[in-house]
């Protein structure tokens, strides 16, 4: 426990060891016979990919380190993918009002010009 205090691995609880067993993430609860497996933190993995020493282990280090970089990098396209929408949400968030307005006023033309029509084809009475 010394290498890896409470913050670089936990035990999964009842909830969560049913939903990665239901996943095919670990094997079946009889599999486990009754230990309650540990999950590790982000330090935690790469705490114990250090600690091992074998060709394998090695490997396995090598592509957690990949994998965090990847994820921290979608993390950052996240965060301006994010940033980017908000902006363009501030730039069109008085449009709806401005967009109906508009809309108002081609209906008033179109009355308009229906009236017109409308008084063109009339047929005149009164005083010629």
């Amino acid at each position: 426990m010394d290498l890896f205090p409470p913050d670089f691995m936990f035990n999964l609880t009842a909830e969560e060891i049913e939903l990665v067993v239901s996943q095919n993430v670990i094997p079946s609860k009889q599999h486990l016979g009754g230990a309650i497996p540990f999950a590790f933190t982000e330090t935690g993995i790469a705490m114990l990919s250090s600690v091992l020493k074998s060709k394998r282990a090695k490997e396995m280090n090598i592509a957690i380190m990949r994998t965090f970089v990847a994820l921290r990098k979608m993390a950052i396209n996240y965060s301006e993918i994010t940033s980017a929408l908000d902006d363009i949400r501030k730039k069109v968030s008085g449009h709806d009002e401005q967009i109906n307005l508009i809309f108002e006023y081609l209906k008033q033309f179109e009355q308009t010009k229906q009236n017109e029509v409308f008084q063109k084809d009339r047929i005149k009475i009164g005083y010629k």
